[in-house]
């Protein structure tokens, strides 16, 4: 049984998936560090300085204690958050989108085979041996 496992572990297939799911690990993180770090502080500029991150709507204030420690957190929407997952989701479909179309470009482009010519079909084939039988 270990023997069968070893030989699946080691078969091509789940070597090849192992390392991709690392290489998605890492590009994810350079992604998610270009829209978070570089991208997000533009749009923040461009819509007037913004934090989307920062609104919401308060269900429930918070309540302080008598030394002005937070007792109990505010409840709210944090509607703002959402905001910034979807510009995220925008922005991260884009620059995959990028990735993917200048890797698409460096393969080589598949060269079709032209097809082979058709052979005589199969009543051309009768018909042949037939006429040949006649004679």
């Amino acid at each position: 049984m270990l023997k069968e496992f070893k030989n699946f572990i080691m078969t091509g297939n789940v070597v090849d998936f192992a390392v991709a799911v690392i290489m998605a690990g890492a590009i994810g993180l350079v992604i998610n560090g270009f829209v978070g770090d570089i991208i997000m502080p533009i749009v923040g500029h461009f819509a007037g300085g913004m934090d989307f991150s920062q609104l919401a709507i308060v269900l429930d204030p918070a309540v302080l204690a008598a030394d002005g420690t937070i007792e109990k957190p505010a409840n709210s929407i944090r509607y703002g958050a959402w905001v910034n997952t979807i510009i995220n989701l925008i922005i991260v479909g884009f620059v995959m989108f990028l990735m993917v179309k200048a890797y698409n470009k460096t393969k080589k482009p598949v060269e079709e085979v032209a097809a082979a010519p058709a052979g005589p079909s199969d009543n051309d084939l009768l018909s042949e041996i037939r006429d040949l039988l006649k004679k």
